[in-house]
C-alpha cells in the first residue's frame, strides 16, 4: 500500500511538470507572471500581519512619535497601491488573453491527435472516454494545474518568509508550529483520501445527474417530454437519484467534519492560539524577555504558518491528486499510438481507377466474430454499384474498408492493381467524396457546409446544390447560416434539406469516386426517384459505390451485390436478379407492393 502511495505521489508530481511544461510552452508568459504577481500580491498582507504589526506596536509601546507609525502605514499604503496596480494589470487585462491562448492551444492539440488516430479507436471505451474527458475538462484542469501551483508557492512563500521573523523572536515558538504541523498533515492526507474516495463513489451518480439534465434542456428530448408526459418518469427517477446521494454522501461527510475538527481545532486551539498566547504573553509581560509587538508577530505568524501548512496539506493535496487523475487521462490520449499505417504514394486520380476486393475478410478489432468473409469482387471505372442487403449484412462495413477506415483482417483491397494500405492516407481519402446516413450539418455557412472548407467556389457550391435538389431560396445565398448554434438567425433545415445538402458535397467534390450510404433516406419515394436519377446523372465522371435499403433506387445501378452474413450472396443487373427470382427478386418485389397498395 504504501508503495502504491509512493508511486502515486511520483506520478501526481510529473503529471503536473507535464502540464506545467505545456502551459510554458504555449503560454509562457502565462505561467511566470501567475505565479510571480500572485507571491507580489500577497505579500504586503504577510508582511503586514507580522512586521507591519511588530513595528506599530513597539512604536507605540515605547511612546514614539505618531509620525512614525503614519510614515509606516503610508509607506505600506503606497507599496499596496503599487502592488495592486501591477496585478490588477496583470490579472484583468493580460491573463483572459492569456487563458484563451491556452485553450486553443489545448483543443488544437486534441484535435490534431484526434484526426491522427485510428478510426477503430472510437471504438475502445478508454480512448474515447479519454477524448471526451480531456475536450470537456483539460482547460479547466490546466488553468487548476497552474492555480493549484500558484497556490502552494504563495503559501510556502508565507511560510519561510513568517518562520524567518519567528525565528528571529524566539525559535521557541517554531517547535509549537512544527508539532502543529506533525498534526495537521497526516490528517490533511486522510481528509484528501476521504474526498478521493468520495469522489469516485458519487461519479456514477453524478453522471445520471448529467443525464437527467441533459433530458431537460436538450432538443431531442422536447417532443417526447411534451407529448408523452415523460418528464414526470424523469423527474421522479431524479429525486430518487437525489436521495441516493444523500445517503451515499452522509458517511463521507461524517469522517470529513470529524477530520477537519481534529485537523484545524484542536492543534490550532491548544498549540497555536492558546499555547504561542501563555508563553509569549509570559515573556513580554513577566519576564521583558521581548516586546508586546513581538508577542503579537508571534502570535499572528504562527497562526499565518498553521493555516497556510494546513491549506496545503489538505485543500491543495485533495485539488492535487484530483487535477493530476485528469492530466494522466490527458496524457494517456496525447500517448495513444496509431495502429494504421500510412504509405507513401500521394497519387490522386484524375479518372476513376479499377478497384479489386481480393479474398477480403474483416472483423473487428477485440472481437472474433467475422463480419465479412472472403469478399471478392471488381469495380470498373465509371461503373455505378450497388450494396445491398438486411441490416448488419455488412455493407457500410465493406464501404468503410474501401475508405480506409479500419483495415482489412485479410485479403486485400488494390486500386489499379496497388495495394491501398501503400498509399498516404490522407492523400488517398483526396480520391472519394462519401455521404453518409450518420451525416452532420455544421453551424456554418451552407457554402462552407457544401465545400467542407472555409473557401468556396459560390457557383459550383450552386450547382453542386442544384444538382442535389435543394430549392429553398435563403435570404444570403451561399452566406447564409446554418444552424443557430452560434447565430440567432440562422437557419433550421429540414431532415430532407440536411440530407440534400449531405449529398452536395458529393457533387461537389472533384474526385474519381463517390460513396453513398443511404443517401436519400429522409426523402419521400418522389423526391428520391428524381434525386437518384440527377445524381447518376451528375456522377457520369465518377465510379459510384452506393448504399440502399429501398431497392428502387438500385434499378439504375450497372451492378448490384447482395450481401448476407458477410457475405455476397447474388450479384448482376437488376434484371439479371430479377430473372434469378432469388432473394433480391423477392425484397424488391416485397417493397414494391407496400408502394401499389
Amino acid at each position: 500500500m504504501k508503495s502504491n502511495n509512493k508511486k502515486d505521489k511520483v506520478n501526481s508530481v510529473k503529471n503536473y511538470i507535464y502540464m506545467l511544461k505545456f502551459i510554458s510552452k504555449h503560454t509562457p508568459f502565462m505561467v511566470f507572471g501567475y505565479l510571480f504577481f500572485d507571491v507580489l500580491a500577497n505579500l504586503p498582507w504577510t508582511l503586514s500581519n507580522v512586521v507591519l504589526l511588530k513595528y506599530i506596536i513597539d512604536v507605540a509601546s515605547e511612546g514614539h512619535g505618531f509620525e512614525r507609525i503614519a510614515f509606516a502605514l503610508i509607506f505600506f499604503a503606497i507599496f499596496v497601491v503599487v502592488t495592486n496596480l501591477f496585478t490588477t494589470l496583470f490579472y484583468e487585462i493580460s491573463m483572459p488573453k492569456q487563458k484563451e491562448k491556452l485553450y486553443f492551444a489545448i483543443y488544437k492539440t486534441i484535435y490534431e491527435k484526434a484526426a491522427k488516430m485510428d478510426y477503430e479507436a472510437y471504438d475502445n471505451p478508454e480512448y474515447y472516454n479519454d477524448l471526451v474527458l480531456a475536450m470537456n475538462s483539460m482547460n479547466e484542469r490546466a488553468y487548476a494545474v497552474l492555480s493549484n501551483t500558484q497556490d502552494i508557492l504563495s503559501n510556502t512563500v508565507s511560510v519561510l518568509t513568517i518562520g524567518a521573523v519567528i525565528i528571529s523572536i524566539d525559535p521557541i515558538c517554531l517547535v509549537f508550529v512544527a508539532v502543529c504541523v506533525a498534526i495537521m498533515t497526516p490528517i490533511g492526507r486522510l481528509i484528501a483520501k476521504v474526498n478521493v474516495e468520495r469522489t469516485e463513489v458519487m461519479t456514477p451518480l453524478d453522471r445520471k445527474n448529467l443525464y437527467f439534465s441533459r433530458v431537460f434542456y436538450l432538443q431531442d428530448y422536447a417532443k417526447e417530454l411534451r407529448l408523452s408526459g415523460a418528464g414526470k418518469m424523469i423527474e421522479t427517477r431524479y429525486n430518487r437519484n437525489i436521495t441516493d446521494r444523500i445517503t451515499t454522501i452522509s458517511p463521507y461527510l461524517t469522517k470529513q467534519w470529524k477530520l477537519y475538527f481534529c485537523q484545524e481545532a484542536l492543534p490550532m486551539t491548544l498549540l497555536i492560539y492558546l499555547g504561542i498566547s501563555l508563553l509569549m504573553g509570559y515573556k513580554a509581560i513577566v519576564t521583558k524577555d521581548v516586546t508586546m509587538g513581538d508577542f503579537a508577530a508571534t502570535f499572528n505568524g504562527a497562526a499565518s504558518i498553521s493555516t497556510s501548512v494546513f491549506a496545503i496539506t489538505s485543500n491543495f493535496a485533495i485539488s492535487f491528486r484530483e487535477n493530476s487523475l485528469y492530466v494522466e487521462k490527458f496524457r494517456r490520449f496525447m500517448n495513444a499510438k496509431e495502429k494504421m499505417i500510412s504509405g507513401s504514394k500521394t497519387t490522386v486520380f484524375e479518372n476513376p481507377p479499377t478497384i479489386k476486393f481480393e479474398n477480403v475478410s474483416f472483423k473487428y478489432p477485440g472481437t472474433d466474430k467475422y463480419v465479412l468473409k472472403n469478399i471478392s469482387f471488381e469495380i470498373s471505372p465509371y461503373k455505378k454499384v450497388a450494396l445491398v442487403g438486411y441490416n448488419g449484412a455488412g455493407k457500410t462495413t465493406l464501404t468503410n474498408l474501401l475508405l480506409r477506415l479500419y483495415d482489412v483482417t485479410e485479403g486485400a483491397i488494390t486500386i489499379d492493381g496497388v495495394n491501398i494500405k501503400d498509399w498516404d492516407i490522407a492523400s488517398y481519402h483526396k480520391n472519394f467524396a462519401a455521404v453518409f446516413q450518420d451525416f452532420s450539418i455544421f453551424g456554418a455557412t451552407l457554402g462552407e457546409n457544401v465545400s467542407m472548407n472555409d473557401s468556396h467556389d459560390k457557383e459550383k457550391a450552386l450547382e453542386a446544390l442544384k444538382s442535389a435538389h435543394f430549392d429553398r431560396k435563403l435570404p444570403e445565398g451561399t452566406d447564409s447560416i446554418l444552424l443557430r448554434e452560434f447565430d440567432d438567425d440562422g437557419m433550421s433545415l429540414s431532415g430532407g434539406e440536411a440530407q440534400k445538402i449531405a449529398i452536395a458535397r458529393a457533387f461537389y467534390k472533384n474526385c474519381a469516386f463517390a460513396i453513398l450510404d443511404e443517401p436519400s433516406a429522409n426523402l419521400d419515394p418522389v423526391a428520391e426517384h428524381t434525386l437518384n436519377q440527377s445524381m447518376v446523372k451528375a456522377a457520369n465522371q465518377k465510379t459510384v459505390l452506393f448504399i440502399s435499403h429501398r431497392l428502387s433506387t438500385t434499378v439504375m445501378a450497372d451492378e448490384i451485390y447482395m450481401l448476407e452474413n458477410g457475405e455476397i450472396i447474388e450479384h448482376g443487373s437488376h434484371e439479371e436478379l430479377m430473372k434469378n427470382n432469388g432473394k433480391y427478386a423477392y425484397m424488391f418485389r416485397l417493397q414494391a407492393e407496400k408502394y401499389t397498395e
